[in-house]
């Protein structure tokens, strides 16, 4: 096992127990830090399931469990918990709920996985491009739809991260940029209202500060605020006097800037850089290229997940639904997070397997 992995990703989840706790005291959501203890112990039985089944026979039933996921995703529309505008959530007995677009994302890992590594030839040809990025596209589409733009835009650093280590031909990347970048403008019309609001108040916060800016101007004062060494626990003015919103989610970080200041946030930020770089380094002695394809997708999701979240509590990104991995408030998130980590240590303890 990768036990500093194992430690690493503990002692990030711990920091964000605390901080949920310091986050939500005395609000309606006081509850939430033991709730995110239970997810976090969830995490873990489940990461110790992913280690024990071998990835070899996980891959083998992509085809099933991508059906599945896809069934499961227009299901949401049918039968979908609504929240915040969105519908995402799909009920389970007992009052619970679980986001399907997260655990798609295992389920995505794999398939891009097995997709490259069963190719004939060395490098991707356009229709074999084609065709991965059709399977990709369609849950994307799906997930935009509920609206959810924020978690359909972390499918792309998965198959961005398969192609380019299959070797992606440099014409072909060329041609993807600039067709990306000519289609840009069109996605205007595509997106819902709030969203061409956030895409604004990114651009220019003070042009609405009481509305679609409020986020961004509260979540900058709050890391301003935090100084070197912070105000410490449940002492943060931008947190405790609720003037930063939902700040044990989407804004955990900004949260976390204020009570703990330049000091703590460089050590969290140091503990993520140790925890990618384990991944790479499982990733570099895995036994074959398809737990090669596995490690270096979930590092290139995590640290897609930790770039957009924290520029966007700096202001150097526009305000998306996109959690901290193992710090913010969630099920889904945490438990898919122990999930791929768990992948992750599957693919190494598969080394000593012939």
């Amino acid at each position: 096992m990768d036990w500093p992995l194992i430690v690493i990703a503990s002692a990030i989840s711990c920091v964000g127990i605390l901080q949920i706790y310091s986050a939500t005291h005395g609000t309606q959501w006081e509850d939430a830090w033991w709730k995110q203890i239970i997810f976090v112990a969830g995490g873990l039985l489940l990461m110790w399931i992913m280690t024990a089944i071998d990835y070899h026979s996980l891959m083998g039933q992509v085809p099933a469990l991508y059906i599945l996921s896809v069934v499961l995703l227009v299901g949401i529309f049918l039968v979908g918990k609504q929240a915040f505008g969105s519908r995402r959530w799909m009920p389970l007995p007992g009052g619970f709920h679980f986001q399907v677009s997260e655990f798609f994302k295992l389920v995505l890992i794999l398939l891009v996985a097995r997709y490259l590594t069963e190719l004939r030839s060395e490098r991707p040809d356009a229709s074999e491009l084609l065709k991965l990025g059709g399977l990709v596209g369609l849950p994307m589409l799906l997930v935009m739809r509920q609206p959810d733009l924020g978690t359909s835009l972390t499918y792309v650093p998965i198959l961005a991260a398969g192609v380019f280590l299959a070797g992606l031909p440099m014409r072909y990347a060329v041609t993807i940029v600039l067709v990306t970048v000519l289609l840009l403008p069109f996605g205007w019309f595509v997106l819902k209202d709030y969203q061409k609001a956030r895409l604004v108040s990114f651009l220019d916060p003070e042009r609405d500060p009481r509305g679609s800016g409020y986020q961004m101007i509260q979540s900058k004062i709050a890391v301003g605020s935090g100084g070197i060494w912070g105000k410490g626990v449940t002492r943060g003015s931008q947190t405790q006097l609720r003037f930063l919103p939902v700040p044990h989610t989407d804004f955990i970080f900004s949260a976390f800037a204020e009570e703990h200041g330049f000091v703590g946030v460089v050590a969290v930020l140091a503990l993520y850089f140790v925890l990618l770089m384990q991944i790479v380094q499982n990733a570099q002695t895995a036994p074959d290229r398809a737990g090669m394809y596995i490690c270096m997708g979930i590092c290139c999701l995590l640290l897609f997940h930790m770039l957009v979240n924290v520029g966007m509590v700096v202001g150097r990104m526009p305000v998306t639904g996109i959690p901290l991995p193992l710090m913010s408030s969630g099920g889904s998130s945490t438990l898919t997070t122990f999930m791929m980590l768990g992948l992750v240590n599957n693919v190494r303890l598969r080394r000593f397997v012939n």
